[in-house]
């Protein structure tokens, strides 16, 4: 007798989302016209502001989830979600540069004040590891800010041909591609356990001290446990193999988050979660192997269109003037709107451009010493550095080949995969 086939369960349909309808953190449909409706958070922490009684923190906390949750564009077959950390800075830098141009005293509070909150911001978002497009937004947003301002004040002067536009143009246009070079893949390394094309013979379980957990998979291990293929031809002279069974070295080489080992100069990043391989640091984007020369790249972009454009604002507002004494002397600037707008925006250029400057030049001195950000802090940290130029260069001397090795190495990094030779196997 046949087996009599069982009648599959129907599942009811959902019913398609209009553009303003959306499923919400709770899984029920919502609506955007609904965001002020039905708010104990916002309720709660407004009678509380009101009644001036402080407002507490797990209050802050489900009044910002539920803010995040409703804030939503309409889009097509459901509304979609905006990240609320790209908000504050599309709607408070016009607001702030269009106060500070009002008044040179205003300009110089409001100019101060922006390092200061967005630095402070930095330590919060990174000492709570989390992960946010407020700098990303804010770059982004401050380029096409002043290119806009450009176009609208400067450029009507007459003052600027279409040459030095065209150039300015498309030096914007290669910092926003060597950005999206930037923020690719920096090098994350996935658990080869994980991968179905490996071979049978390569699944080996080791202890690890810890809990006594048992991996598979490791890369360069052998049935004792034993890193291979750890050490380059550029490691330190006398490096010699060190196994698993040192404790130090299974605490420094083995993640126990992505569950993995793994290779030199690699690190877990704890914003984005997960381990990269020859780890720089974090700032608008994750910097490792694969990306580090993109970002490099996209700063020293910005630097050379920043200061040309900073160049022909200067030589507009203020004609027959030197682009240095045109900073801080030029009279007349502020009887015009225009002008003081536009002198206010070459001023926070010049913050913004100091502060990349800096990034740039200590980036560069890294690379000449072969060692990233991280390798410099945990140097500072453990006072096994060398500290030149009271403090500017920190040569751990781990990796250092010289000047031109250095920059060789660099410039090979994220090219392939380097296979060292049996012989330099220890």
């Amino acid at each position: 007798m046949k087996p009599v086939k069982k009648k599959k369960t129907e599942e009811p349909e959902l019913e398609p989302l209009c553009c303003c309808e959306y499923i919400d953190r709770n899984g029920e449909k919502n609506h955007v016209a609904a965001c002020l409706c039905d708010c104990q958070d916002l309720d709660e922490g407004c009678d509380r502001w009101l009644s001036c009684k402080s407002v507490r923190p797990e209050t802050c906390e489900r009044i910002t989830d539920t803010i995040s949750d409703r804030l939503r564009i309409p889009w097509l077959r459901g509304a979609k979600k905006v990240n609320i950390s790209i908000v504050p800075p599309l709607v408070l830098l016009p607001v702030f540069l269009h106060v500070a141009s009002w008044h040179f005293l205003l300009g110089v509070v409001v100019l101060t004040s922006l390092p200061v909150l967005a630095l402070r911001y930095y330590y919060l978002t990174h000492r709570r590891k989390e992960q946010t497009l407020f700098f990303l937004s804010l770059g982004l947003f401050s380029l096409g800010y002043m290119y806009y301002v450009f176009l609208r004040e400067v450029v009507p002067k007459g003052r600027v041909g279409a040459t030095q536009l065209a150039l300015l143009t498309f030096g914007l246009f290669l910092i926003l591609l060597a950005l999206y070079r930037a923020k690719k893949d920096p090098g994350y390394l996935s658990n080869p356990a994980c991968n179905d094309k490996a071979p049978s013979n390569s699944q080996i379980e080791c202890p690890v001290k810890k809990g006594q957990e048992k991996t598979k998979g490791f890369p360069g291990t052998d049935t004792l446990g034993n890193l291979n293929n750890r050490t380059l031809k550029d490691d330190t002279k006398g490096s010699s193999r060190v196994g698993l069974d040192s404790p130090a070295k299974v605490k420094e080489d083995w993640c126990a988050k992505c569950q993995l080992v793994r290779p030199a100069r690699a690190w877990h990043c704890r914003i984005c979660g997960i381990c990269v391989r020859r780890m720089d640091h974090h700032c608008v984007c994750c910097v490792g192997e694969s990306n580090h020369q993109a970002f490099i790249l996209a700063l020293l972009i910005f630097l050379l269109t920043s200061v040309y454009g900073i160049s022909l604002t200067l030589n507009t507002i203020c004609r027959d003037r030197s682009l240095f004494t045109a900073l801080f002397y030029c009279p007349g600037v502020y009887t015009n709107y225009s002008s003081a707008l536009s002198f206010t925006c070459v001023w926070y250029s010049v913050i913004i451009t100091a502060g990349m400057a800096y990034i740039f030049l200590i980036q560069l001195i890294n690379i000449s010493y072969n060692v990233t950000e991280r390798e410099v802090q945990q140097a500072l940290r453990q006072k096994t550095g060398r500290r030149l130029l009271c403090g500017l260069i920190v040569d751990t001397g781990q990796y250092n080949r010289g000047f031109l090795r250095n920059w060789h190495q660099f410039s090979s990094l994220g090219a392939h995969t380097v296979h060292v030779p049996a012989e330099d196997i220890v």
